[in-house]
């Protein structure tokens, strides 16, 4: 058995499961109208995703810790957005039995549930292992019915082993190319929905995101970059999120003709990780701003194990090691390794000159 095989599968299995919450709370609160006394969809799609994963966790690794983006406080106070999430996470089962019983099998009550959620307040750190868990993330793009991810990834003394990325409004098919709308007007119906996957060491897979038990996998790589002029850049829909001016300045610079695909969530990552896209970039848009370790830990991953280079804007890895943030890094640069350091010499100029 290989390393890591255990947690790779409950993993997978558990970004599963919540993928098909997510797709549930979609269509039934955020398509059409939603009255004024509901709860936003993402605050349920993220409390009901993260109860079911934890729980999953806890299940299979009792002494792991979670980094979580969602704890229970508000909902022991607030009564009908309690029920409303419960109402989704009683229901939400896999199909297969051996599958669903991997994870944990149904959360049986209201009160599991909230101490489930609240079971994902590690700290973070480099000691021991930590899962860190974005159940929505890109929640404009769950909103809009663009691009979202449900994210999971294990870390043991700071170093990410296992990534998982459940990405419900991709499509399964690895060869097709992102394009302008590739972040907008997306839908999960049939052909849509693909789980990313990769263990340190072990290369990055995809396979279809499914109900029951796991589909089959296909090895992923980055497509090798012969001409930079004609790559696919990747960006945040979000201005907040990177700096779509400097984003500008680095492709114009390299000689790039196309116009960058904006797409929200690590979506990204698992887009160039399988060749669909070239480069992500993720450019600081303040001084002072740390990226949460939850919204890069699965997709950095996926993205080394399938050929790629992931580093901050200065050229350092990644540091998933100090805490709840990226606190040690600016940025981010995600490229095929033949072309990742041409790419952020010229990222560098750019951002020195501001």
């Amino acid at each position: 058995m290989s390393a890591y095989s255990k947690e790779l599968e409950v993993a997978q299995l558990a970004v599963q499961r919540a993928s098909i919450l997510t797709k549930k709370v979609f269509h039934e609160k955020a398509k059409g109208t939603v009255s004024k006394d509901d709860a936003s969809p993402v605050t349920i799609g993220d409390f009901g995703a993260q109860a079911l994963i934890i729980q999953a966790i806890k299940k299979n690794f009792p002494d792991d810790q979670v980094v979580g983006e969602e704890e229970a406080s508000t909902l022991r106070n607030d009564i009908k957005l309690r029920d409303q999430i419960w109402a989704f996470v009683k229901d939400t089962t896999l199909t297969d039995a051996n599958a669903e019983r991997i994870v944990g099998g149904p959360i049986e009550t209201i009160d599991a549930m909230l101490d489930a959620i609240d079971a994902g307040n590690s700290a973070g750190g480099n000691k021991g292992r930590i899962w860190a868990l974005d159940p929505i993330d890109g929640t404009k793009g769950f909103l809009r019915g663009g691009q979202y991810a449900v994210c999971l990834a294990l870390m043991v003394d700071g170093d990410v082993k296992v990534g998982v990325l459940g990405c419900p409004n991709l499509p399964v098919d690895d060869a097709a190319p992102l394009t302008a709308q590739s972040g907008v007007d997306q839908t999960d119906a049939e052909g849509k929905g693909v789980l990313f996957s990769a263990v340190s060491g072990q290369g990055a897979t995809s396979r279809p995101l499914g109900t029951a038990g796991l589909g089959k996998s296909k090895p992923i790589q980055m497509k090798p970059v012969e001409d930079i002029t004609q790559a696919t850049f990747c960006e945040s829909v979000e201005a907040g999120h990177s700096s779509h001016g400097d984003q500008h300045a680095i492709v114009t610079k390299l000689g790039v003709t196309k116009p960058s695909v904006r797409m929200d969530s690590q979506a990204k990552y698992g887009s160039i990780a399988r060749g669909a896209g070239d480069i992500y970039l993720r450019l600081p848009v303040s001084a002072t701003y740390q990226e949460k370790i939850w919204d890069h830990a699965a997709g950095d991953l996926i993205v080394r194990e399938a050929g790629g280079e992931v580093t901050d804007t200065l050229g350092r890895r990644l540091d998933f090691s100090k805490g709840r943030t990226l606190q040690e890094n600016k940025g981010v640069v995600a490229a095929p390794k033949a072309v990742h350091g041409y790419v952020l010499e010229v990222v560098k100029e750019v951002l020195a000159k501001k």
